[in-house]
């Protein structure tokens, strides 16, 4: 009964961390409060299987990590379809009429970022991991982290500065296929 009290306390001390990271990931309150309950809720039903409980964060991550991915995968190639609503306690309209210009462009820059990308930068900005427990979370190696944290970067930097034949040049290789 310990065992299931202290799992307890653990994954109730990594939701501001986890609400956090699934906020940034996917832009919404609403969306990010359902990935992260969905997230609990698979970790409840699978805690036999994490293996070292030091890296429960970590552990956390992968699996809302998962659970976002499989989301973008079953919606339509078109994008998800939003009530206005959904739009209430978003960061870029809920800023202050003076603010408003830098916020709507950074969070547009954010949006040109691959998912690869935008996940290593915001593990690196916004939970403040080395590349080391970044690769080791990723299951990547060190070299790749480093790749695409500067890519994310200098991509995140042209778009910011609106500089769009640079960010047209960091863009996968699949989708400059695609605009051609």
């Amino acid at each position: 009964m310990d065992g299931r009290r202290d799992f307890g306390q653990a994954l109730i001390g990594q939701l501001p961390a986890l609400r956090r990271y699934a906020r940034a990931l996917v832009g919404n309150t609403a969306h990010a409060d359902d990935l992260v309950q969905d997230c609990i809720e698979r970790a409840l039903r699978q805690r036999d299987r994490l293996r070292e409980p030091q890296r429960l964060g970590g552990w956390l991550r992968s699996i809302l990590h998962n659970l976002y991915i499989d989301e973008l995968r079953r919606s339509p190639s078109r994008g998800p379809e939003r009530d206005i609503t959904d739009y209430s306690d978003d960061f870029a309209v809920s800023t202050p009429p003076a603010d408003r210009g830098a916020v709507i462009d950074f969070t547009r820059a954010m949006d040109t970022l691959t998912h690869e990308h935008r996940q290593v930068l915001l593990l690196v900005g916004l939970e403040n991991l080395n590349y080391r427990e970044i690769a080791a979370e990723l299951k990547i190696p060190i070299g790749t982290v480093m790749s695409r944290l500067a890519r994310a970067r200098e991509r995140l930097r042209c778009a910011l500065e609106g500089d769009t034949h640079r960010t047209a040049t960091v863009l996968p290789l699949d989708v400059r296929k695609a605009q051609r």
